[in-house]
């Protein structure tokens, strides 16, 4: 496997002392714990006192303020201090924020991660066992029976719904201003959006540039959702949808129009590698030689940094367990080995966009 640069030393070689090991190995034993414990310092807003004051506080302070009983605040900080995300001056027992306490506050990211974690996936998780030896993703039987999560969205718990949302468009949005002059380059005028979701990149185009039109092509039930979240925009009127399943053997896209660019974000990473072959060719039947395929997907092992790369290989575990059982974030081999085998030529690739986003430009083989 070829790694990036940056993760090829943390990856291969043994970075951590004996001793830092085994701290890290009580870390995993205890990770529900830290998870949850670090959660509700952030909820119950111990970590945003500290934040403001410089000099520290007390464990009383901190109950005052916040109405946790003393022994509320005390089990907290301690745990806290051996997670890491607070320091303590043990000359006056005041209570500091540390680096890692600050992250956690301020970097959306990791905001992102714990809302969806905590909302979407942490109850489901129980059964990733069952789910990696089934291929099914069977702890979304924690919010009923559908066989992925997609076709769950608009019935999901609203607060469920929120977190994943903000998870997937956190991600994505960070992406979309940098992807839109690349896309638009070549001036399309027609661009199918497939797997286009609630149509927020499609919202981003045709504010970008008056002439464009995009058509969304997803399953019927994000059509509608789609269709409700654009029609107040001005421009809505170049946005249209078309509902299909490209799982079903007699699935298809929209051919009517010559399509000058597609557009996929985030959306390959939802179905296994066979399934992404079938898309893919789908998508190139529709191609003619100026037609460039855009997959914008984040790829673990093309990230410039290590913490990027963990949260998308554990992402994949969300998919095993939530969403289908089957897909994960690929690797950038798996990935050009679907491209390939789906008759495309990659032309182009644009790394470090937004988070953690490359942008894959694709052309139909001579």
């Amino acid at each position: 496997m070829e790694l990036s640069s940056s993760l090829r030393k943390r990856y291969t070689e043994e970075h951590l002392s004996a001793r830092e090991a085994q701290r890290m190995a009580e870390f995993i034993a205890w990770g529900p714990v830290v998870f949850q414990a670090s959660r509700i310092m952030l909820k119950s807003g111990i970590l945003d006192l500290l934040r403001d004051h410089d000099d520290g506080m007390t464990i009383n302070e901190i109950a005052s303020q916040t109405g946790l009983s003393e022994y509320a605040v005390k089990v907290l900080m301690e745990a806290s201090l051996s997670i890491g995300t607070v320091l303590i001056n043990t000359t006056d027992n005041h209570y500091l924020l540390s680096k890692t306490g600050w992250f956690l506050i301020n970097d959306p990211a990791t905001r992102a991660n714990i809302d969806f974690n905590h909302d979407v996936c942490y109850e489901g998780y129980f059964k990733l066992e069952e789910s990696l030896k089934n291929g099914k993703p069977e702890g979304l039987k924690h919010f009923g029976d559908w066989p992925t999560i997609y076709e769950a969205l608009s019935s999901l718990p609203s607060e469920v719904q929120n977190s994943w949302f903000g998870f997937d468009h956190f991600y994505s949005d960070s992406s979309f201003d940098a992807a839109l002059p690349i896309v638009f380059s070549l001036n399309p005028v027609n661009i199918l959006d497939i797997g286009g979701n609630t149509g927020r990149w499609a919202l981003k185009c045709i504010a970008y540039n008056k002439d464009v039109n995009v058509t969304i092509a997803d399953l019927p039930q994000q059509i509608a959702m789609m269709k409700d979240n654009v029609s107040s925009a001005e421009g809505s009127d170049r946005i249209h949808g078309y509902g299909t399943d490209l799982l079903s053997p007699v699935a298809s896209l929209p051919s009517s129009t010559s399509w000058d660019a597609i557009w996929m974000s985030q959306f390959l990473d939802c179905f296994s590698n066979d399934e992404v072959e079938g898309i893919l060719k789908k998508a190139a039947a529709l191609m003619h030689k100026e037609t460039r395929l855009y997959i914008m997907e984040s790829i673990w092992n093309r990230q410039r940094y290590e913490p990027a790369a963990m949260c998308l290989t554990l992402t994949s575990l969300y998919f095993t367990t939530m969403a289908n059982g089957n897909s994960k974030m690929f690797n950038w081999e798996d990935l050009h080995s679907c491209i390939e085998e789906a008759g495309l030529c990659v032309e182009r690739i644009y790394d470090n966009i937004g988070q953690c986003h490359s942008i894959i430009q694709c052309i139909i083989k001579n």
